[in-house]
């Protein structure tokens, strides 16, 4: 008969692979299913971990450092951000991985804006946007 630190154990890792199966937007709901950031650990390309109350995604395999932060390391590191959040605060996208598609929605300068193109990289009021009224 199994014992109960076995049987804990084998529940752990049953939802660890259900977790890893959840598409990102579903993901970014449940964030405490997600192993926090380690500086210590090794990624590879697609693990999702949980840093500073955000989702990140791995973009490449890497061994992490500590000055490697997902929020600060956005070559290795893409944020998902939760689809319950209608307007996020916009970012830089660092790169077309970052890029905000047609329809994005996001909030800067105290004005909402909607991206009127695909890989939008360019800051709202700039180009590209359309200030939501």
């Amino acid at each position: 008969m199994m014992d109960r630190m076995e049987r804990a154990r084998q529940l752990r890792r049953a939802v660890g692979f259900g977790s890893a199966a959840l598409p990102d937007e579903q993901a970014a709901q449940v964030l405490s299913l997600f192993p926090a950031w380690e500086a210590a650990g090794t990624y590879q390309a697609g693990d999702r971990v949980q840093h500073e109350d955000r989702l990140y995604k791995c973009l490449q395999a890497h061994a992490a450092q500590k000055d490697w932060t997902p929020e600060k390391a956005p070559s290795l590191w893409v944020r998902i951000d939760d689809p319950a959040e209608e307007w996020p605060a916009w970012r830089q996208p660092s790169g077309s991985e970052e890029a905000y598609p047609k329809g994005a929605k996001v909030s800067h300068s105290g004005k909402r804006w909607v991206s009127d193109l695909d890989g939008n990289v360019w800051e709202p009021g700039e180009y590209g946007w359309t200030e939501a009224v």
